[in-house]
């Protein structure tokens, strides 16, 4: 079976974790400040504050922000369900803008239509799906001119750029996660990017119990913090994304060639954007069908997402307009993409989609 996901950790990894055993010091500590300080390099920005996931990021990130009761954030339909639990567990309300068909990121003009009728919008989280991202020229030109807080959500974006700047050193504050579908992982884990020294202190106290560096408990906190052993797979992690992305876009490419007959939509990316390809997402029209087919003969899948946040029972008091999320989810399908598929395994999964997709249901 050729699975939609397989982390990567080779013998160096493992000896990175050693030698973080032989410290002793296996809670936050020495290696975390050094991931810290070599991922927000990586992103360039100023501060990175390492969390324990990717919703415990954009949570301490609200908080960071001074986003809480009496606030509206706004956010994707169109995403995991921790882009909007956040913001509900910061006690802020969340709502939420439709995407844009092409690139399942928010439309920004829908945005500006809230915004120009006089909606309450203190926050954005701008999720970059799948690893393409958000229109983020768009979406910081309405933050400076509407002056709410943009927020990224790069949980599956590491190293994707928008005009040549990578993810997460737009707006106030960029979110990654870690965990081990994404382009690199630490097991569990997260982390903030900002270059805003006030947001990084207050996060950074945030996530641990409210803690000031003199080592007060001053304000209300979680522990929130990641491990050191995290840490030091995260750092041997981030050593090898760039050939990760790599691998992951040649793929892609591979599969957008090999589809380009085929009658179904493959990814879209504009030419203002790398997309680092966390997922290589389809539509088409008979899913369940595909689907069935690909497991026949060997090939995962998955369906990133088969509801749109604001149709889950948790969100279900919500009243919300958005018909291309709710379309999409009933076609996007996920194919493997990762560095461990290999150019046989793409042209295998190129064979299957040919055939069933131009066969009769």
């Amino acid at each position: 079976m050729i699975p939609t996901a397989k982390p990567m950790l080779g013998r160096e990894c493992i000896e990175r974790i050693e030698d973080v055993i032989e410290t002793g010091q296996l809670a936050d500590g020495p290696e975390v400040r050094r991931f810290e300080e070599e991922f927000a390099a990586y992103c360039g920005t100023n501060h990175g504050v390492a969390t324990s996931n990717g919703t415990t990021a954009l949570h301490a990130a609200l908080i960071g922000l001074e986003i809480g009761v009496g606030d509206r954030v706004l956010t994707s339909p169109f995403s995991f369900v921790a882009s909007a639990n956040a913001p509900r567990l910061a006690g802020a309300e969340v709502d939420f803008v439709d995407i844009d068909p092409e690139t399942y990121t928010i439309d920004p003009g829908k945005l500006e239509e809230r915004l120009k009728n006089g909606e309450q919008i203190d926050a954005v989280i701008a999720v970059h799906l799948y690893g393409l991202p958000a229109d983020l020229g768009r979406l910081s030109e309405l933050a400076d001119e509407y002056g709410f807080a943009l927020i990224e959500d790069a949980a599956q974006a590491h190293g994707a750029t928008f005009d040549s700047q990578r993810v997460g050193s737009f707006g106030d504050a960029g979110c990654f996660s870690f965990y081990p579908t994404k382009n690199m992982t630490t097991g569990e884990g997260g982390m903030i990017t900002t270059d805003r020294y006030d947001v990084a202190r207050r996060a950074s106290r945030f996530i641990d119990h409210g803690r000031d560096d003199e080592q007060r408990h001053t304000s209300l906190g979680h522990n929130f913090r990641m491990t050191s052993i995290a840490a030091a797979i995260g750092q041997t992690q981030l050593e090898r994304l760039p050939e990760f992305i790599a691998i992951r876009q040649e793929n892609a490419d591979r599969l957008t060639k090999g589809l380009e007959e085929v009658p179904i939509k493959t990814p879209k990316v504009p030419a203002d954007r790398t997309h680092v390809y966390n997922q290589y997402t389809i539509e088409f029209s008979n899913r369940e069908y595909l689907r069935d087919r690909l497991q026949d003969n060997g090939i995962a899948s998955a369906v990133y997402y088969p509801q749109p946040i604001h149709q889950l029972p948790a969100f279900e008091q919500y009243e919300v307009n958005a018909p291309v999320a709710e379309r999409v989810c009933d076609k996007v399908l996920s194919l493997p993409v990762h560095p461990s598929v290999t150019g046989e395994m793409i042209d295998w999964i190129i064979q299957n989609i040919d055939s069933q997709v131009r066969a009769p249901a």
